[in-house]
């Protein structure tokens, strides 16, 4: 098993699984034909949940991985060990980010089966991994330069555009549908779909009734709050808004002594009491930015109002785009005005 992390002293979640964390290649069952798999990736979130569901005569993966030998590798063990000689049938990726769908092309011809996702999600995902690094776009360029930019930043962003389809086995041409509300069958039981929307355009979570399990993904996680940005792709977008209408949604869809398997961290119980936390964590940080505003700031200036942590190089991209997440909504409710200067750079100001 993977090493016990301690709650801190002031967390209101339950963590009833710590000390059964599944080690590379491993496998632990968290609820009846419920398989909790733990896969590594680069980076400060050093991992990701991933889950293998038995399938009556099969199995069913919901995310897969980054793109990367060693994830293979990781998974070929899984195959060998832990499948009882039953079949994968289908790959379920909750979202497009390359450390959920990165092993879906590669899983989906391993196997010869269907990859299932929302619409928005699957789309937007094979649009990104198309993007090379040399089709860097202008309006990009001045998206950036509007929040605050300078020479330096804009040349970092020139050099990692591109990379995100590195980390993604190529995908299949086709895939199935998901929408929210339906109702997939998995090992004789109902397992509905719930979208939220926010952190990716159509997220799609699966909660088991039966089983009191809901498979959260990114749309919900103990500990850390999802990153809401404003991307170049969409540099008008208000995801701030969708994410908390997500957040208040499930908190009224779903019941609240489910066992939550999120993407990241570990699984936990208390999810209408981490719901409301993630929502006051997004309320507060818009009166913070409310009163940090009183002299005009860009997007970058931004931070200590949202951010207890200091912004790195690593973070900065991220915290950007939540900055300008939280700067649409306040504008949209009227807490801001904007202004833009001779040099495209946009300023904000109190209302």
């Amino acid at each position: 098993m993977a090493s016990r992390r301690a709650p801190r002293p002031d967390d209101p979640l339950e963590y009833p699984l710590l000390d059964s964390i599944p080690g590379p290649g491993e496998t632990y069952e968290v609820a009846d034909g419920v398989h909790w798999l733990r896969m590594p990736m680069p980076g400060r979130l050093d991992h990701i949940n991933l889950w293998l569901l038995r399938d009556g005569d099969g199995w069913t993966i919901v995310d897969t991985g980054i793109n990367t030998e060693e994830i293979q590798g990781l998974w070929e063990a899984i195959f060998e060990k832990h499948l009882g000689g039953r079949p994968v049938k289908r790959v379920f990726a909750t979202h497009l980010h390359n450390d959920h769908t990165g092993q879906a092309g590669w899983l989906t011809r391993r196997w010869e089966i269907e990859l299932w996702m929302s619409q928005a999600e699957f789309y937007m995902c094979r649009v990104m991994a198309a993007d090379g690094p040399a089709d860097v776009p202008e309006d990009a360029i001045r998206f950036y330069r509007r929040a605050g930019f300078d020479k330096k930043w804009l040349e970092i962003y020139r050099s990692r555009f591109g990379k995100f389809g590195s980390g993604i086995s190529q995908l299949p041409a086709g895939y199935r549908r998901v929408l929210d509300g339906d109702a997939l069958e998995i090992d004789g039981r109902e397992w509905r779909a719930v979208v939220g929307r926010g952190h990716s355009p159509e997220h799609v979570c699966l909660h088991c009734p039966e089983l009191r399990v809901l498979i959260s993904g990114d749309q919900v996680l103990p500990r850390i709050t999802p990153n809401v940005s404003v991307n170049p792709s969409e540099p008008h977008a208000n995801p701030l808004r969708y994410w908390l209408a997500s957040c208040r949604k499930l908190r009224e869809e779903l019941p609240a002594d489910v066992l939550v398997l999120p993407a990241h961290e570990d699984p936990f119980h208390g999810l209408h009491d981490r719901l409301t936390a993630l929502i006051d964590f997004h309320e507060t940080g818009i009166e913070k930015l409310h009163e940090l505003c009183t002299e005009p700031k860009r997007a970058i200036d931004v931070f200590p109002a949202l951010f207890r942590s200091k912004i790195n190089d690593h973070t900065f991209f991220p915290a950007t785009g939540e900055s300008i997440a939280h700067i649409h909504y306040a504008l949209e409710q009227g807490l801001l005005t904007e202004e833009q200067d001779a040099d495209g750079v946009a300023w904000f100001s109190r209302a």
